[in-house]
């Protein structure tokens, strides 16, 4: 009888554990946390494995024989953990909270020889304002006013001689946070000058645009495009990149807005370098300019913004 009491007691505490309900309650959590963690581990492999899907290469930078110097392109990388982190509350896969992580190319513009650029890479959902400025100071609030309204940064490139004569309007380009350029010092063919008086023309604006805004520039942006090798030559060697343009307004021969709307529209690109000039047909067009370029799905940044290597996107699009 002594020996049944032990097993008696045995019994009974079993009977309770298994039927109290707080271990009911205990075993439920467990079975929920195994689900959930066998739901999560499911949702991270999926996202692993439907990264490759999303993933682009990095493009390298390249000369092209027509277009010269082509700027690289970041690849895209699909951040499995982040993603993970951003969908495991939903438990379920979702392409819209996708983390990228962006892979620099190989060869990036700074390990190219020296060469002109006319526009940036061709899968840069994006478009860069140049406006060379040696003239045309009356237009000059009213192109910085609808630029700051539609929060659009441009690239002025400015000539050193104009900007001794107008300090005033080259600090108001600065302080809105534009772009900077070298436009040279007095505006000459730089085909057709020494090499001594390219030097000059590209170092003395260089140090003319610091005294007056404080701003350093990386850009040279020749006189109606004239140049030649010892030009991009020279303007490197004072780490400069010598810009062109691959979309032209032609504002100085004063054409009716409209015209100015097609011409630019009509050859907009991935890219583009678009030029423009302080006229009144500019200033007349800026707005529905940007306003069309926009509904074109193109983002409007400055030229350093564009030949960096920075993907402006992350379309996950084929």
């Amino acid at each position: 009888m002594k020996k049944l009491v032990p097993l008696v007691g045995i019994l009974v505490i079993s009977w309770f554990l298994v039927n109290n309900p707080l271990a009911d309650s205990y075993v439920s959590t467990l079975q929920e946390n195994s689900v959930a963690v066998t739901t999560n581990n499911s949702l991270y492999t999926m996202i692993s494995e439907k990264a490759k899907d999303y993933e682009k290469k990095p493009i390298d930078a390249k000369l092209d024989p027509v277009w010269k110097a082509i700027p690289g392109l970041n690849g895209l990388k699909v951040d499995v953990d982040a993603s993970y982190k951003n969908m495991k509350k939903e438990g379920k896969f979702d392409e819209q909270k996708l983390v990228f992580k962006q892979v620099k190319p190989d060869i990036t513009l700074n390990d190219l020889p020296p060469a002109p650029v006319y526009k940036g890479n061709p899968d840069k959902e994006m478009v860069s304002f140049i406006i060379n400025v040696a003239w045309g100071n009356e237009f000059l609030p009213d192109i910085l006013a609808t630029l700051k309204k539609h929060h659009v940064k441009a690239s002025f490139f400015l000539e050193g001689r104009w900007v001794q004569k107008n300090p005033d309007l080259a600090k108001m380009i600065a302080e809105a946070g534009h772009e900077l350029g070298n436009h040279s010092y007095t505006h000459p063919d730089m085909s057709k000058i020494s090499s001594s008086k390219i030097h000059e023309e590209i170092v003395k604006t260089n140090d003319v645009i610091e005294a007056t805004t404080g701003e350093q520039v990386t850009l040279l942006a020749p006189p109606s495009g004239y140049f030649n090798n010892e030009v991009v030559k020279i303007a490197d060697q004072q780490n400069l990149k010598t810009v062109i343009w691959s979309v032209d307004t032609i504002d100085w021969q004063k054409p009716s807005p409209d015209t100015l709307l097609q011409r630019v529209l009509g050859k907009i690109h991935n890219g583009a370098l678009i030029l423009m000039h302080p006229t009144e047909v500019t200033t007349n067009s800026l707005e529905r300019l940007i306003i069309e370029i926009d509904k074109k799905g193109y983002k409007i940044d400055t030229v350093s913004d564009m030949l960096s290597e920075e993907r402006e996107s992350f379309n996950t699009k084929k």
